[in-house]
């Protein structure tokens, strides 16, 4: 069974969410406030996290910095915030998803089913097991990231599904069509922002210039490469 911590400090959300989600088999756990949550994510570690960014304590994005201290389980943003700078902000935090309220329960589990799938063990094809991008080493098997000093990476369940798909078809233009529809699904044809917010989280990580990468290449308006 999946456990989720669901963060919201309305409670109506937080008992609807309780509800619905437990009648759907999940073990769920909920936190009011953002110091409530990190407690909470510290002390029983949850497969997902639902979140919503208007706490009253801590704003959510600071919240997801601290959980990403420590942590690459899947965020969902729940929030009433609809600007593109809020979302760009929770994105570039470390968040997988952003759901804009008022929502639907059933929008909310279908986001929540495809981070869970991105959490699928990768697909048997093209790649080798440990591709290279810069200074480190990739295995797309363990889904581990090293150094050459040994250190290692820690990319969130988003990151790696990106990443994997660029790696497992090297020097290959990959859309952004099939980019989107792969690793967020149908309904995200036009998410391009939440493209080039992965590919620079992902440069920052992986390649040794960031802002002219090597490795994570862009094909302007079509689509992004991964060059050995």
């Amino acid at each position: 069974m999946s456990r989720i911590l669901v963060v919201d400090d309305e409670p109506q959300i937080l008992r609807a969410l309780r509800i619905n989600l437990r009648a759907r088999g999940y073990d769920v756990r909920v936190a009011e406030t953002g110091t409530a949550a990190l407690k909470a994510a510290a002390a029983h570690p949850p497969d997902l996290v639902v979140l919503d960014l208007g706490l009253p304590d801590l704003d959510g994005v600071e919240v997801i910095r601290g959980l990403r201290g420590w942590t690459s389980v899947p965020i969902i943003v729940l929030s009433g915030r609809a600007g593109s700078e809020d979302k760009v902000a929770a994105l570039d935090a470390g968040a997988d998803d952003y759901v804009t309220k008022p929502f639907g329960v059933d929008e909310l589990l279908a986001r929540i089913r495809a981070v869970t799938r991105r959490l699928a063990a990768p697909s048997a094809d093209g790649a080798t097991p440990a591709p290279r991008v810069g200074r480190h080493t990739v295995d797309l098997v363990d889904r581990t990231v090293t150094r050459d000093d040994g250190a290692p990476v820690r990319l969130t369940p988003t990151q790696w599904a990106v990443l994997d798909k660029l790696l497992r078809h090297p020097g290959k233009l990959v859309s952004q069509r099939q980019l989107l529809h792969d690793v967020w699904g149908p309904e995200y044809q036009n998410e391009t922002n939440y493209l080039r917010q992965y590919m620079a989280q992902l440069r920052r990580k992986l390649e040794d210039d960031p802002a002219r990468p090597r490795h994570l290449i862009t094909e302007p308006g079509m689509g992004y490469r991964y060059r050995p």
